[in-house]
């Protein structure tokens, strides 16, 4: 029987995903690593400290990449590194940045830089940084240097990443680094200033590289109301899925944030993205009144749920995030899509249903560009220290060991071959025949 394939475009990037604090070892000049330092804040004491060591061998794992099959990877920049003080620029940083980029165009992947990925320079979070507008001219700064020096390699721009997701945990739950002002206030006033901040780099870059695409990595979940919910469960659902999903782009598309958020005009934020980035990952069930903060982690009966209760894996959920983009009538990047399963029993299945439902986007002409897989390799997750392990490579961070892990190397098929196949998922996820590829299957032996 001949095999079924789900064919991508030729121009299609496939790609990976890093952020410069999980992966480059000994950021010392954050806030991440001063909150490390501090008993209850991460997960059972864990520390970034060597990471990945990219800062001293990025170009290992490039390799990886690159035999993997990608032809495309989203990292970012540490601006730690880059600005250790303020208006002090450290050469041998941006350097060894072009070093990392330019070994990526040696090997066929085109980057795509991240500016703000979760952590601040210490003297930043000392000026209260987004409680601030200062933050606001020091990004604009920040980006206008990095475009002017490493711009030539640089196709492809996010100015910040997971907005909604940063200052939901860092001024609401307090698990990310915690300024001194939180509460629903100051988070209010930080997403006004992050519109700004984006606006103020969105034409920094431009003015240096009018010719790059730039654009933000957005957190997008779905929100439904709990099975037998009532009118009201209904209602919050909406109302949460507007304020994550919505309130952001709605905020670049037209220039201005939405009441209660605020009022008036953003300074030069109207249409200042060239792309959207959907970071995609789960689906949330809530009810109202919540508890214990805006989301209760609860999943259905039959939910197949990933390592620690992060998410519920919903492949359908990536489609409607698609569709629900496409109002802005943008090219649409998936920044972010992966899945913490340290085991590797999961993954496989998980990329071939999401990314089916990409191929299904793709097939109704829907702008879908490009996939960037989250991540290359097991790295630092934020809170959750080493628990959980999103890595296509797995990484023993003891030992700086790695191996490609099954769901490795079934992405390396699909990048080399541009396609997801019946005979993929045969070999790598069989119990997804039938609902993937019906009458594929071979036939039972007698």
């Amino acid at each position: 029987m001949a095999q079924a394939k789900m064919i991508f475009p030729p121009d299609f990037l496939w790609g990976t995903a890093t952020a410069a604090h999980q992966v480059e070892g000994n950021n010392t000049n954050n806030d991440w690593w001063v909150w490390e330092q501090e008993d209850g804040r991460i997960l059972h004491g864990h520390k970034s400290g060597l990471a990945c060591d990219w800062w001293q061998n990025a170009e290992a794992d490039l390799d990886r990449a690159a035999e993997m099959g990608n032809n495309a990877h989203r990292l970012s920049l540490e601006w730690s590194r880059i600005e250790p003080e303020p208006s002090v620029f450290d050469s041998s940083a941006l350097d060894r940045y072009r070093q990392i980029l330019q070994a990526m165009h040696d090997r066929g992947i085109e980057p795509m830089v991240t500016l703000h990925h979760f952590s601040n320079p210490l003297w930043l979070v000392e000026k209260e940084d987004f409680n601030s507008g200062v933050a606001v001219d020091y990004f604009q700064r920040y980006a206008a240097k990095v475009a002017d020096v490493l711009g030539d390699l640089v196709p492809k721009w996010v100015t910040i990443n997971e907005p909604m997701v940063y200052v939901f945990m860092r001024y609401l739950k307090k698990a990310f680094p915690a300024p001194k002002q939180t509460g629903w206030a100051a988070a209010m006033q930080a997403t006004r200033n992050l519109l700004r901040c984006h606006a103020a780099a969105y034409h920094a870059i431009k003015e240096k590289q009018p010719e790059a695409l730039v654009g933000v990595a957005k957190n997008m979940a779905v929100f439904q109301p709990r099975p037998g919910g009532n009118r009201l469960d209904n209602w919050w659902a909406g109302r949460i899925s507007w304020l994550f999903n919505d309130m952001w782009h709605e905020s670049l598309q037209h220039g201005r944030l939405r009441w209660p958020l605020g009022q008036g005009r953003i300074k030069h934020l109207a249409d200042s993205f060239d792309f959207t980035g959907i970071n995609y990952y789960t689906r949330f069930y809530v009810k109202f009144p919540p508890r214990g903060g805006l989301l209760d982690n609860e999943w259905g009966p039959d939910a197949i749920v990933s390592d620690g209760n992060y998410g519920e894996v919903y492949p359908d959920g990536i489609f409607q995030m698609i569709k629900r983009v496409l109002r802005y009538d943008k090219p649409i990047y998936i920044t972010e899509n992966g899945i913490p399963d340290q085991a590797d029993g999961i993954r496989p299945s998980f990329l071939i249903t999401h990314l089916r439902e990409i191929w299904r986007a793709i097939s109704f002409c829907f702008p879908v560009m490009g996939y960037y897989h989250w991540s290359l390799v097991d790295n630092f997750e934020w809170e959750r220290g080493w628990t959980q392990r999103f890595g296509l490579i797995e990484m023993d961070p003891e030992t700086q060991e790695r191996h490609l892990r099954q769901s490795g190397r079934l992405y390396r098929e699909i990048c080399r071959s541009g396609s997801v196949t019946s005979d993929m998922a045969q070999r790598y996820a069989p119990d997804l025949m039938d609902a993937i590829f019906p009458g594929q299957s071979p036939p039972a032996v007698a």
